[in-house]
């Protein structure tokens, strides 16, 4: 019995761990239009806060991603909440675009450092549960992130400091929990030359990471599309000025893909991938036809279809993969896989920001989600071909 309970505390602790790390990387976005009104910086230097979190972030998984591997689970996960508290602390005070440049990149390297470590502990603790919520967890994250920071800055007062002093207290609280763990790998040399920045993909998991690769990449340059332009979008397109609309669009967009996941949590990888491939078409189709005729409600509406693409495609892919590795493999394949994760997520978002300077937010937006419908269809076809190839080779 204590046996059954330390596993469901060990699973709590980390879901809501989980949760803080992605609560914490998308609660800036509702602000960025604060800070712009107070600080007075451009489009380039708002470009360039959503950019060294992303450039942070990859770098600690290039680096620090296997780490967990060689040195066990709880010191790794200890020194992630360690790096996120100083950056919460370089929010609260922040009153110059370094600090926030400084605590996006320190913010970064954490989220980075926090993500393969907790992915892979959720998988050593619980394997049938574990790839379920790696997908459920950072979507309601990033949710109650982006809505309670939007809520927070429409509402309540200090506006750009209150989300942090919650998630500071909620990173302090788990630093000193996370000892209480049971340690679920041991200690083997290594660590150092683990340091040299590489991705690590076993053998037996690269092909089926490469044929999820598609359909991940148009769902994270979703999400870094909604994380960075959403707010301003809004804003261009429908003259809205509300900072909820803003966050509130990103938890629609996450806690709709957290509905998916839950309610295609047992059903096959390929099903879920297949559904989501054609969700995100029709979900991104009737986005850009809400940009260009200034209509609100069809953006939550489109945001709900996509969400929905969103969730199931990234869950899809992650399950697709996550089986194929050895314990002591398995910090270094979910590094690689949210290294390219998030070079979707940040790299066509930046794109997006410097040409939205040249050509407009809406058109830009117009030729953005052009290219996520055309990998989104070249993943749904890619998909029903092999699944043809399958049946043909069983026959």
């Amino acid at each position: 019995m204590s046996s059954v309970i330390s596993q469901r505390s060990s699973l709590a602790f980390l879901v809501i761990t989980v949760l803080t790390f992605l609560a914490a990387s998308s609660a800036p976005t509702p602000l960025y239009q604060v800070y712009q009104d107070h600080l007075h910086f451009s489009a380039a230097m708002l470009t360039a806060i959503f950019g060294v979190y992303a450039v942070s972030l990859l770098a600690a998984l290039l680096t620090v991603g296997s780490l967990s591997d060689y040195l066990g689970r709880k010191p790794v996960i200890f020194v992630a909440l360690l790096l996120n508290i100083v950056a919460m602390l370089l929010f609260i005070v922040a009153d110059s675009t370094s600090y926030l440049l400084a605590a996006r990149a320190l913010q970064g390297f954490a989220t980075g450092t926090a993500t393969a470590v907790l992915s892979a502990t959720l998988l050593d603790t619980d394997r049938v549960r574990g790839p379920m919520l790696n997908s459920l967890a950072p979507m309601l994250g990033m949710a109650s992130g982006g809505l309670g920071s939007g809520l927070l800055v429409e509402f309540a007062p200090w506006p750009t400091q209150l989300i942090y002093y919650t998630l500071l207290g909620l990173m302090v609280l788990q630093a000193l929990y996370v000892w209480c763990l049971p340690e679920t790998v041991s200690r083997i040399p290594g660590a150092l030359k683990s340091l040299a920045p590489t991705l690590h993909v076993p053998p037996q998991a690269r092909r089926a990471l490469w044929l999820a690769m598609p359909l991940n990449v148009a769902v994270w340059a979703l999400g870094g599309f909604f994380s960075s332009l959403a707010p301003s979008l809004v804003r261009v397109a429908t003259g809205s000025t509300s900072h909820l609309i803003g966050g509130g669009l990103v938890a629609v967009v996450t806690l709709s893909g957290a509905v998916m996941i839950y309610s295609l949590r047992d059903h096959a990888a390929e099903r879920v991938m297949r559904l989501s491939a054609a969700l995100l078409t029709v979900g991104v189709g009737l986005l850009l036809v809400a940009v260009n005729t200034a209509s609100l409600w069809l953006f939550f509406v489109a945001s709900v279809i996509a969400g929905l693409g969103f969730g199931g495609g990234f869950m899809g892919s992650v399950r697709s993969i996550v089986g194929l590795a050895l314990p002591h493999e398995r910090a270094g394949l979910m590094s690689a896989f949210y290294v390219l994760s998030y070079l979707a997520f940040c790299v066509p978002a930046l794109l997006a920001g410097n040409l939205s300077r040249v050509f407009g937010l809406i058109a830009t937006t117009d030729g953005y989600g052009a290219v996520l419908i055309l990998l989104s269809l070249g993943a749904l076809v890619g998909l029903l071909m092999r699944d043809s190839a399958q049946a043909r080779a069983s026959a």
